[in-house]
């Protein structure tokens, strides 16, 4: 994968920050705050394995055909094919003090995230090994972004930052270019291939996102 394809307007030039996991990540709450569990509630967000809340709110029904490496073979609303993705998908995301951690994952898609409300970090493993990590939020000033989108083939995860915004929440919409399959998704779960990415020393300091 060229580097070109890895780049992203929205990530390249935002300030890197040092990984530093807050106690709420080690030390998960049983529950979330009441303010917290009632978005939870109303939005119809269910947990799930991989960390977060999460609903999906939209599918796009226009379909893509796509090869057995992923690339894109064309759009079309009927396609009869067992090779397809949907056009897009859009995902509600939140994450609480007892579920804090988007743990590490890839996807054969861009990934567009924006951000609702709250405060997190954003982790992000190169194919290359290189480490990239940045604050979302608004802070706009000292560097927090409110928009970022990853690359396919890049793995990705998010932990949430204590904040007074919104009781320790962090809440995302995520679109997925095509549209989410998990036969597209490959969560990182195996140290060995951690270390063969980034080395020893760093791999101990991601191991707690995995």
């Amino acid at each position: 994968m060229s580097s070109a394809e890895l780049s992203s307007q929205t990530i390249d030039l935002a300030c890197d920050e040092e990984i530093v996991l807050p106690h709420f990540v080690e030390f998960p709450s049983i529950h979330p705050p009441d303010a917290l569990k009632k978005v939870i509630e109303s939005q119809g967000l269910i947990n799930h394995g991989g960390g977060g809340y999460f609903k999906e709110t939209d599918r796009s029904p226009a379909q893509l055909a796509v090869s057995t490496e992923g690339t894109l073979e064309g759009i079309d609303n009927e396609i009869d094919s067992k090779n397809t993705r949907n056009l897009s998908s859009l995902i509600t995301v939140m994450y609480t003090p007892n579920a804090p951690l988007g743990k590490f994952l890839k996807l054969k898609s861009r990934s567009i995230h924006i951000l609702q409300k709250g405060k997190g970090q954003v982790v992000l493993l190169y194919p290359d090994g290189r480490i990239k990590s940045f604050k979302v939020g608004y802070d706009y000033q000292n560097g927090e972004i409110s928009q970022w989108v990853v690359p396919d083939g890049v793995y990705k995860a998010c932990f949430l930052l204590p904040n007074e915004e919104f009781d320790n929440g962090l809440l995302i919409s995520e679109v997925v270019v095509p549209g989410f399959d998990f036969s597209d998704c490959d969560l990182l779960s195996d140290t060995d291939e951690l270390i063969k990415l980034v080395g020893e020393e760093k791999a101990e300091m991601l191991k707690g996102l995995m």
